[in-house]
């Protein structure tokens, strides 16, 4: 999506401030003992309650509200009976639309006690995605996003899952410019311009290089087999700083 009328930043901002506040109630609701289920109908009752619609499964019929991933999963864990326990990594993912228009986020939180290592692993993640986010900009290459990260990556000895990409999002969950990469590429010779809607999400990790699907046909995990964590927002880029759309208020 390109904005181009003020109605459609307000109409952002909105669906962004809802998508925000459900990622924050949901991750100060986390506690272990809970089950990944009822950390999810915490978040459909306060999507239900702002007359918001889940993305996932408006768009993808997806069996639950928001995404909900735990250790060893990476992305698109479905919400069930899997209990959340001391010491997990549980990353929420949540996309919704109001009034045509659709948001994005999501992060990755620690249930105390946390090891040194992972609480390093989770501060670097969000670092990786501030550092994407400040490569948005009019007249940027899309590239410059994943560069950025892969350099911050690399001095750190991360590596990042290569096929979980950002993409467009504003009008539908995913639109142009899809498979935006959060790794370094230099085939991606697009630009951005002013008013250009689009995530930054990269998944950073301790070995994993690529995601693969589950038995059940959704859960992702990595390959090879390692930690990964992701944080994500919904930015616009502008002829100044990117405009973040998905901040709790």
């Amino acid at each position: 999506m390109t904005i181009t009328r003020e109605e459609e930043l307000d109409g952002m901002k909105a669906i962004g401030r809802i998508v925000a506040n459900t990622l924050k109630i949901m991750s100060t609701a986390l506690e272990p003992g809970m089950t990944t289920r009822e950390l999810d109908e915490i978040g459909r009752e306060v999507l239900d309650r702002e007359g918001a619609q889940s993305a996932p499964k408006l768009t993808y019929d997806f069996p639950g509200t928001t995404c909900i991933s735990v250790n060893e999963e990476i992305a698109h864990g479905i919400p069930g009976d899997r209990g959340i326990a001391r010491g997990d990594v549980v990353n929420i993912d949540v996309s919704a639309s109001k009034d045509g228009f659709f948001a994005d986020t999501g992060a990755s939180f620690r249930v105390p006690p946390v090891r040194a290592s992972l609480e390093r692993l989770c501060k670097d993640g969000k670092r990786a995605m501030q550092i994407g986010i400040a490569q948005v900009g009019h007249d940027k290459p899309l590239a410059g996003i994943g560069q950025a990260i892969g350099r911050f990556a690399s001095a750190r000895g991360y590596t990042l899952i290569r096929n979980l990409a950002s993409h467009g999002v504003g009008r539908s969950l995913h639109e142009y410019p899809e498979e935006i990469a959060t790794w370094p590429t230099r085939r991606d010779k697009r630009r951005m311009h002013n008013g250009m809607v689009l995530t930054v999400e990269p998944f950073l990790s301790r070995g994993g290089l690529m995601a693969t699907e589950g038995d059940d046909g959704w859960t992702l995990f990595s390959h090879p087999r390692a930690l990964a964590v992701q944080y994500e927002h919904t930015v616009i880029a502008t002829h100044g700083a990117p405009v973040i759309v998905t901040l709790p208020g």
